[in-house]
């Protein structure tokens, strides 16, 4: 039998060890992504996001195709912002209860009136800060931490 010994440029089997590395671990950074949302309160890591694809059949009709969270996933804020909107009050904030326009269009499309919005404590703020939720009349909860620019669907 003989063998043949074929020269290799100098670091081949470095570089292919490299560059083998380089791709597991873009598969394992991807992988650990759960991030959907673009824009200024994207990965601000207040709560984290996941696909709808992620929650599978469990997403209700409303949330499918938007960014959800889990309310357990929530600012403990927002979870006690949440308690109180279940309870019916008494709410901290003037605003809270009003009529939410969605003038940005970021939600589903309803009659003036369908959606209210409260407030969401931001710790060390002297306004309301720019968290809210704002609840539909189907059951709807979404959530916000960048005044309205995003929303994510809350699933409970």
């Amino acid at each position: 039998m003989l063998l043949r010994f074929v020269p290799r440029a100098p670091g081949g089997s470095v570089c292919r060890a490299l560059a083998g590395l380089l791709v597991v671990l873009a598969v394992l950074l991807t992988g650990c992504s759960t991030s959907t949302g673009t824009g200024p309160g994207a990965g601000t890591g207040s709560a984290s996001r996941s696909s709808p694809a992620a929650v599978g059949a469990s997403t209700p009709a409303w949330a499918r195709g938007t960014a959800t969270v889990r309310e357990a996933r929530l600012p403990a804020e927002a979870r006690r912002t949440l308690a109180l909107i279940d309870r019916g009050g008494p709410f901290p904030y003037a605003r809270d209860g009003v009529v939410f326009g969605n003038f940005e269009g970021h939600l589903p499309k309803h009659r003036r009136g369908y959606y209210h919005e409260y407030t969401v404590r931001t710790p060390g703020s002297r306004d309301r800060g720019a968290r809210r939720i704002v609840t539909g009349q189907g059951g709807e909860i979404y959530y916000t931490d960048d005044h309205y620019e995003s929303f994510r669907a809350v699933l409970r």
